[in-house]
């Protein structure tokens, strides 16, 4: 039986760009909350012209803004500021992505905020946190993990430190520790009545997922050089093998049964006992090298034993095991994401496109109660966009 999205009539004031704040948001539009992107007249959403150049929206911007309404507005302006506290009385969450600090100088940080909505929900992810000798800098995914130990461990041994096609930091680390925090809070302001401040360090959040590497120091004491580690290259039963036409298999056979099922595959059953061998790699290496991707594929096809095909990014979109999930979808003549999860009752929907800049000015200072000569006055004054 169908029920409303489960964050219906949760509202969300957010003041991110770029990333990971945009995805955090995403999230939780997807799920049905009412999220107002708040952009500034002067830049905006950085990620409005990334990869494009001006003119015209990007695909990125597009594919992240989703179900989001767009009010542009000055909050360097005190009529910018007053607009913002009034839709934060009826706000559940805020959440922002500024340097630290610069909220509180704006006059909209949480203090302010909580003195007039004490159920708020106040989030603000940063590269740091909002304390700590680097608070203060810049930063990028690509900083967070080296900060945070992870960027020396990605690579093959005796190579350089690959850069992910992934934002750990800023997907993983900032958007989803960010959702959980919100969703805790608000969950706990429901039965309180009172909200609490939220403070996401990208940093900290890779750190506090790097299980493996402090396993390694637990153990051994000190952490095991990139590419040789149990999940990093440095098992032959866990570790990626070039084929014959240049594409890669992944061999995941970890647990001793999957292991003999892939040596049995292999035609090698001298090599079960060689499982925790890192020599035998090189030997792996040069029988995967003589069969193609795909006639790898169908011969581990049918054996269950954690041996697969490396998709590329196109083959991905066309896996059957994710369209039948419907993970694939066509939206704004783009081919998007749906939400990664599935939930009773809840059929996602993309209800609205990317917001144009300021597109929902005057619908949403109308639902908080501006009148005409009011909206008049603040565009004047230069507060809206």
């Amino acid at each position: 039986m169908s029920r409303p999205a489960p964050l219906t009539g949760i509202r969300v004031l957010d003041l991110t760009r770029l990333l990971p704040g945009p995805v955090a948001t995403l999230h939780l539009a997807d799920l049905g909350a009412e999220v107002i992107k708040i952009e500034d007249p002067q830049v905006g959403d950085y990620a409005r012209t990334l990869g494009t150049g001006a003119g015209e929206d990007s695909a990125y911007f597009k594919m992240i803004n989703r179900n989001k309404q767009g009010l542009r507005l000055d909050l360097k302006k005190p009529e910018g500021v007053e607009i913002f506290l009034r839709l934060a009385r009826e706000a559940d969450v805020i959440v922002e992505s500024f340097r630290p600090g610069v909220v509180d100088k704006l006059g909209i940080g949480y203090a302010t905020v909580a003195a007039l909505n004490p159920k708020i929900t106040y989030c603000s992810i940063s590269g740091y946190g909002q304390d700590g000798p680097y608070k203060d800098l810049a930063g990028h995914d690509i900083n967070y993990l080296g900060y945070a130990g992870v960027l020396e461990q990605i690579g093959l041994e005796g190579s350089k430190p690959a850069i992910p096609n992934f934002q750990i930091a800023d997907l993983l680390g900032g958007a989803l520790t960010g959702v959980m925090g919100i969703l805790a809070a608000v969950i706990d302001a429901g039965k309180t009545g009172q909200g609490r401040y939220i403070d996401v360090s990208m940093t900290d959040s890779v750190l506090a997922h790097t299980y493996f590497a402090m396993l390694r120091l637990n153990d051994a004491g000190r952490s095991a050089p990139r590419g040789t580690d149990l999940l990093s290259g440095g098992l032959p039963c866990y570790a990626t093998y070039r084929c014959a036409d240049g594409k890669y298999m992944a061999v995941g056979a970890l647990e001793g049964k999957f292991w003999q099922s892939c040596c049995t595959v292999l035609a090698r059953p001298e090599w079960v006992k060689r499982q925790w061998d890192s020599t035998l790699r090189a030997e792996m290496e040069a029988l995967f090298a003589t069969r193609s991707r795909d006639q790898w594929h169908t011969l581990f096809a049918a054996v269950d034993c954690c041996v697969t095909p490396i998709l590329t990014p196109e083959e991905a979109l066309s896996n059957e095991q994710l369209t039948a999930r419907g993970m694939v979808i066509e939206s704004q003549g783009l081919t998007q994401f749906a939400p990664p999860l599935k939930m009773s009752g809840f059929q996602f929907d993309v209800r609205q496109n990317a917001p144009a800049a300021g597109e929902h000015n005057l619908p949403i200072l109308q639902a908080a109660g501006y009148g005409a000569a009011d909206i008049q006055r603040l565009q004047e004054s230069g507060a809206l966009g």
